[in-house]
């Protein structure tokens, strides 16, 4: 590839007021408003009256935020980017970004807690009108888990130095997904950077549970989870509402002794489809064994709080080329096990490979940390929950339109789809009282986009589940 022309023969300027860059942020928008989200936050959302109207017209300006963040917005500023070209043709009610940085920041916990409300009947009525998550009413998996949002300066209120040592805030998602589909944010808090990993997770799991069932996961759903989670109040909200567990536990004195107790000839020899980095003993492993016993959990616990379920234990040999001499083997074996608590009524192979698959929610934490939730954008600690609960909203609402476009977008990642079905540009043109985007000649998933567009703009009555 080579320039066509020369230096001299090409210029530039930013004087037509046709042209949009985010031609197909249209029907992403539609799909929004077809699934009611403009009378969600109408119902549910009321921020009190001022002189200087900021309560005024919440979903205006909810909608202004989700759709600038579908477009790639991860800041206040960015919001600008809806404001150019024919987009007030194309969108009416875009707010600037100085009227959406005061609407947030008037945001209290109550507030954000009505966001939250709002966002899970939303996923409610995505799940209801796209095949966002299919197989749901067979089996589905809740995950959660919580990460760092680094932040700098000493303006950000409620930032402090965690478990991982970093200073910022503490992000906590729960994320549902089915073998079919790709996860989706079901819940979101934001807490100070200090939070222990834990904390309030007993009532965050329930809510996230509630959410998952009234999207259609009637079948069995499980719950999985990293050993911070660890707890007794965790395990039993999950099993108070008919679900099922899989946490993975400390090796603890208790652990090892009842990991000790299984017999050798227990063991089952399993090879992964891809080798693990082992981060402990520098290599590649491909090759492990697993083995279960039942194992009675928080004994120290009343009766009613104690927990007896499947111990599933996975060894894999300490083996580091470093350490063992060349054309030599080691005397004996030595291992190292991680263990899983679970009640998943899985066959132990099943069951050890289900658990693994824990780390989808890590795919999500590090999409939603390079969009939307790339920066916690205000001082304001309500503001950045108000904030992080949007960009749950922006991360499933590309989602399900990517469901709608394809069987390919619907388990491609969020910037994937915003890259192929959102950010391409057009050109708009009225003609009898009626919108043309004029899009890109051979765009490469111009079929998916069609697909996309054709569905949201059916006729009302075709709107149905």
């Amino acid at each position: 590839m080579q320039s066509s022309h020369a230096a001299a023969a090409v210029s530039s300027a930013f004087d037509d007021p046709n042209l949009i860059a985010y031609g197909e942020l249209e029907p992403v928008v539609r799909l929004a408003e077809r699934c009611g989200l403009p009378a969600l936050v109408g119902e549910h959302v009321r921020l009190p009256a001022s002189k200087d109207g900021t309560g005024a017209f919440p979903a205006a300006k909810l909608m202004s935020l989700v759709g600038g963040m579908a477009a790639g917005a991860d800041s206040i500023d960015d919001m600008d980017r809806l404001r150019h070209g024919a987009m007030g043709r194309l969108f009416s009610g875009v707010r600037a970004p100085s009227t959406l940085g005061s609407f947030l920041r008037s945001f209290t916990h109550g507030h954000v807690k009505q966001l939250h409300a709002v966002a899970r009947r939303f996923l409610h009525e995505l799940a209801r009108h796209t095949p966002l998550l299919p197989g749901a009413d067979q089996a589905a998996y809740v995950d959660i888990d919580d990460t760092i949002r680094r932040t700098h300066g000493y303006a950000k209120q409620g930032a402090g130095y965690g478990y991982s040592k970093v200073k910022g805030l503490n992000a906590l998602l729960g994320v549902v997904s089915t073998p079919l589909s790709a996860p989706v944010i079901a819940a979101t808090r934001l807490r100070k950077g200090p939070s222990n990993s834990a904390r309030g997770a007993a009532a965050f799991v329930a809510e996230t549970i509630r959410t998952a069932r009234a999207c259609g996961a009637s079948g069995l759903l499980v719950l999985r989870a990293d050993s911070a989670f660890y707890g007794a109040d965790v395990i039993n909200a999950c099993r108070a509402l008919g679900a099922r567990f899989s946490i993975t536990m400390q090796m603890n004195a208790s652990v090892k002794a009842t990991i000790a107790r299984i017999d050798e000839g227990a063991w089952t020899p399993i090879k992964y489809p891809q080798a693990v980095w082992d981060e402990e003993g520098q290599c590649w492993i491909s090759d492990a064994e697993i083995a279960e016993i039942l194992y009675t959990a928080f004994t120290s616990k009343p009766k009613k709080q104690q927990v007896t379920a499947r111990l599933i234990v996975r060894r894999v040999k300490r083996l580091s080329a470093g350490t063992v001499p060349a054309g030599q083997g080691t005397l004996f074996d030595t291992w190292r096990y991680h263990a899983a608590f679970t009640d998943s009524p899985l066959a132990l192979r099943d069951a050890d490979g289900d658990h693994r698959r824990h780390a989808v929610v890590e795919q999500v934490i590090a999409d939603v940390k390079n969009s939307a939730f790339a920066h916690a954008p205000s001082g304001h600690f309500r503001a950045n929950a108000a904030w992080l609960a949007l960009a749950a909203l922006a991360h499933n609402l590309p989602r399900a339109a990517g469901a709608l476009a394809s069987a390919f977008h619907a388990r491609a990642t969020t910037a994937t789809i915003r890259d192929r079905l959102i950010n391409v540009p057009a050109r708009l043109a009225r003609s009898a009282r009626r919108l043309t985007l004029h899009l890109p000649e051979r765009w490469p998933w111009s079929e998916d986009f069609t697909q996309l567009f054709s569905t949201v703009h059916a006729p009302p009555a075709l709107d149905a589940p």
